[in-house]
């Protein structure tokens, strides 16, 4: 009989008046990856709270390594040993690897700390899979996947059963997932489980043995190990997954015009060097870097107040240049200006080509009359902080628009975004597309923007190492499945 290590059931889970989960069942056993599929954010956080804490529920249980933990009557005061592994760092920056694995873990009671002893105890856990980080080295100094790594194994060595992966995928690399998804086997055979959150049916395939699917605050669906083939999931996700993946016959229709050639000119020592590349005006194109390194300096050359990029033979400011805008990752957070009025904010990149729509009432007049009925009267009289997240993503694209720059560089556009939202993201940089404006998209991961991309070039180091088909190769590269599975199954 398969030890059970979580089991939620019947959960209703309310915050703030408002009903997160509501009669959610699910269980995770012994030894297992249990995949989890966000059709829609709804009841995601409320989930990964109620892994690891036992906050009032308003009907329900929950049993963690067989141990009621949880219920509508009341709940244990002590925390479950779930560790949830996201982009935000939970490692105590300034200290070395050995302090956050050995060190700040429950129960430790050494008082003098023997760090001799502490890389001895490391070496047996690197050397189980395969890695090579020294136990010294402070935490600030390791790569996203390293980060990932202690994270794992910090919860092995204080005997965390189940270890919860949040979307990875979006800031380690496809082949340190590989590592990673080695790593996981290792320690699923030893018992340890994992529930492994990703929007991307290839990864789920790759390494997750049963599947669920989030929808609503409820668990519509869980596919069992037998039945896990891509042809399953897109049956289970029918409605959606004709939204949101059926989009390749027709990504291919938007006529390219002139070429831009780039080149980026990145200062500092860092690990990323004078790179160039080109890009035809309504050209999608994925610039995927090696590495979360990469793709941070890349990031800090963007957003930089003094970074300058040579277009066509020009020097240009990347921060002022009419012909280039830059999106952040997740820019409803950082895009967005409370203290400036919904028309102000959409006005931001016009006034690049037109400096007097700041005092121009009949332009900023026409603007309203012409994108009313696409944004919403309503908007308008709105402050920027009352939007919903869907009506901020389309003011900030919208902005762009209004720009009409030449190339517009989008780091990591689908992050965080659940089905749906990415769907809206999608029809969004098909506008742009329509447009004219060539779409350069940062990422580390090529399944978040394959739809978009008609082109990939890897960003490495030393610059472009490798070019490759935007949708065929993806495609391709991630046509594995498990063993015993042929590709396209």
């Amino acid at each position: 009989m398969r030890q059970e290590i979580f089991r939620m059931e019947r959960v209703t889970y309310t915050e703030q008046g408002i009903r997160k989960l509501e009669n959610f069942n699910m269980q995770i056993y012994a030894g297992e990856v249990m995949g989890l599929i966000p059709v829609n954010a709804h009841g995601k956080n409320a989930v990964m709270k109620l892994l690891q804490h036992n906050l009032p529920i308003y009907d329900g249980y929950i049993y963690y390594s067989g141990e009621l933990v949880n219920s509508w009557r009341g709940a244990a005061r002590k925390s479950n040993r779930v560790s949830i592994i996201q982009a935000q760092n939970r490692l105590v920056k300034g200290m070395t690897v050995a302090d956050n694995i050995f060190v700040l873990r429950q129960g430790f009671r050494q008082y003098v700390l023997q760090t001799s002893v502490l890389r001895k105890q490391l070496q047996p856990f690197m050397q189980d899979i395969g890695m090579d980080i020294s136990a010294d080295v402070r935490i600030e100094k390791l790569s996203a996947f390293e980060r990932v790594a202690v994270e794992l194994l910090r919860a092995v060595v204080a005997g965390y059963r189940l270890i919860v992966l949040d979307e990875i995928s979006t800031f380690v690399s496809h082949e340190e997932m590989d590592k990673l998804y080695r790593i996981m086997r290792h320690y699923t055979e030893q018992g340890f489980s994992f529930l492994y959150i990703s929007s991307h049916f290839e990864e789920i395939l790759r390494i997750c043995d049963r599947t669920g699917f989030l929808c609503n605050g409820r668990l519509q669906k869980v596919v069992q190990e037998r039945d896990m083939s891509r042809k399953t999931l897109q049956e289970c996700l029918e409605g959606y997954d004709r939204q949101v993946w059926g989009y390749p016959e027709s990504r291919h229709l938007h006529k390219t015009g002139q070429e831009i050639m780039l080149e980026a000119e990145p200062e500092g020592g860092g690990k990323l060097r004078r790179f160039s590349f080109s890009v035809r005006e309504g050209e999608g194109l994925t610039l995927q870097a090696q590495d979360d390194r990469i793709l941070q300096e890349c990031v800090a050359f963007l957003t930089g107040e003094k970074s300058r990029i040579v277009m066509d033979g020009r020097r240009r400011r990347v921060c002022t240049d009419r012909e280039i805008a830059v999106v952040s990752a997740e820019p409803a957070g950082t895009m967005v200006f409370p203290e400036m009025s919904y028309m102000d904010n959409l006005c931001m990149g016009l006034a690049r080509r037109m400096p007097d729509v700041w005092s121009g009432r009949k332009i900023r007049a026409s603007i309203r009359r012409e994108y009313a009925g696409v944004l919403g009267e309503e908007v308008f009289g709105q402050s920027v902080e009352t939007l919903s997240q869907r009506q901020k993503y389309q003011l900030i694209y919208t902005r762009i628009a209004l720009q009409k720059p030449r190339v517009a560089f989008l780091i990591q556009p689908f992050m965080g975004a659940d089905m749906p939202h990415r769907r809206f993201i999608w029809e969004m940089l098909e506008q742009l597309l329509d447009k004219g404006i060539a779409l350069v998209l940062l990422s580390v991961n090529p399944l978040d923007t394959w739809l978009v991309a008609q082109r990939t070039l890897k960003l490495g180091s030393r610059g472009i190492f490798e070019e490759g088909e935007g949708f065929k190769e993806h495609q391709m590269s991630y046509s594995f499945m498990k063993e015993g599975q042929a590709p396209g199954q």
